[in-house]
């Protein structure tokens, strides 16, 4: 199930129905685990059995260590737990298949074999296990308390509209919010709508009709030349940026229509003025994530220059795994790890703070965001490699982009500069805000349909 697909609707209203008749009763978190679960199933009921095997896991091994003895031990196995079923699900196939061939390259006449087509990826496995794992580390340092009730842990587990693609949050955050009622109030109903109505709109109007040239593209990269391959990679950089942020927002509505208030995961990342900056704007709950569980925990930037580089590039090449059974995706990340260990430095000197204009610096950091991205999006090293081959060569080929989506994509690219000036108090007038949500309600009933596309980060 969908937030964009016809079937959530009728799901919502009766899900949303009864927890407002329930919501001042025993029964509000048993009604949103079982909401949660309805929703999670629709996918396939198998992956239920695995959400809930984890929950079970997890909060016997918090209660082992709320007991006092061991705490290291029931974290350890906590973690490994966790980890191992991200692991088989997501990279099993690829460890084997790249295991076989460096067998085969040595000469070897062994090989693993595994058989994987039959094992579906359940949809949100690494935002529920990340989930789980912040919780599990931040009740062993003492950061949170343990949640005693079982209804109430599971259901911070699997809550419905973070479940399948984030935003990762805090159990500091979620957990106080499901131990007591939240306060619903006609704002948060306001806010929670347009909020998911602009999620829609980015997902719907914006990302899908973005992805129609983007596949085209990128499925035959080597029938193209420098232009359209020039174009579809400027257009991946807004789908991909429509596509997850308008999940984010969809999700942040729908828990905001329940009295929720969920941590904000995009901030116009393509505003930055450097890669630290952009990855303080893009998918937040992420990049904090790894901060917080990885990056610190390597030693950060407590041990000198050397250490201080090194564990950055070795977080960017594991968040980039984590996006990905793919050595294109371990190539984006390092790609993000080299240019921090690269640009650090410059990024805090005098001169790049006060003397480069804003808006250079924002240009450039656009441009090498959206190289990186290609590793991110082609198939292939080898489609990777002839992407950025041919972009750099002459030809000319018809690009076929609808200039509607060019003014559309530059129409946003500007409401955000200007949201990040002065005139953001008038972008924050209640009439414009309005007006705004009418005009995209409007265009989602008149000039697209729901294609049904699943978001991107579905299959992460």
């Amino acid at each position: 199930m969908m937030f964009q697909n016809w079937i959530f609707l009728p799901f919502f209203l009766i899900a949303y129905v009864v927890y407002l008749t329930v919501k001042r009763t025993r029964l509000k978190n048993l009604w949103i685990l079982i909401a949660s679960y309805v929703f999670y199933g629709w996918w396939n009921p198998l992956f239920l059995l695995l959400i809930g095997y984890a929950t079970v896991f997890d909060y016997i091994m918090v209660a082992l260590m709320e007991a006092g003895r061991r705490k290291k031990l029931w974290l350890t196995l906590a973690v490994v737990n966790n980890l191992a079923l991200l692991s088989f699900f997501k990279y099993g196939y690829f460890v084997t298949e790249n295991i076989n061939l460096l067998l085969e390259k040595i000469g070897s006449s062994y090989a693993i074999e595994i058989e994987m087509s039959g094992i579906l990826l359940p949809v949100g496995i690494s935002f529920y296990v990340f989930k789980s794992i912040g919780y599990i580390v931040d009740y062993y340092r003492g950061n949170v308390e343990r949640e005693k009730s079982f209804v109430r842990h599971a259901v911070f587990v699997s809550f419905f509209p973070l479940l399948l693609a984030g935003p990762i949050e805090r159990a500091g955050n979620l957990l106080p919010q499901i131990r007591n009622t939240p306060r619903l109030t006609p704002q948060d109903i306001a806010d929670g709508f347009s909020l998911f109505i602009v999620g829609l709109f980015k997902k719907v109007a914006l990302a899908d009709c973005l992805a129609v040239y983007v596949d085209k593209v990128y499925s035959i990269p080597d029938e193209y030349n420098a232009p359209a391959l020039l174009l579809a990679t400027f257009a991946f950089t807004w789908q991909i940026y429509f596509d997850f942020s308008g999940y984010s927002d969809m999700a942040r509505g729908v828990a905001r229509l329940m009295g929720f208030r969920i941590m904000l995961n995009f901030n116009h990342p393509y505003l930055a003025v450097s890669i630290g900056d952009f990855w303080h704007r893009w998918h937040i709950s992420l990049s904090t994530w790894f901060r917080d569980y990885l990056y610190i925990p390597l030693g950060g930037n407590r041990k000198g220059s050397f250490n201080t580089y090194r564990n950055l590039f070795l977080t960017f090449v594991i968040s980039g795994l984590w996006h990905g059974a793919a050595w294109t995706f371990v190539i984006w990340g390092a790609l993000h790890g080299l240019g921090m260990v690269l640009t650090r430095s410059i990024e805090r000197s005098t001169i790049y703070k006060e003397k480069i204009p804003k808006l250079i610096k924002q240009i450039l950091i656009f441009i090498f965001v959206s190289f990186a991205w290609i590793f991110f999006r082609a198939s292939s090293w080898d489609d990777a490699c002839l992407i950025i081959t041919r972009m750099f060569s002459s030809g000319l080929a018809d690009p076929m982009f609808p200039l509607l989506f060019v003014f559309l994509i530059m129409s946003v690219w500007l409401y955000q500069f200007a949201y990040e000036s002065p005139a953001q108090r008038f972008l924050n007038l209640a009439p414009v805000r309005v007006g705004a949500v009418i005009i995209m309600i409007l265009y989602l009933a008149v000039c697209t349909g729901s294609t049904g596309q699943a978001f991107i980060y579905n299959q992460f």
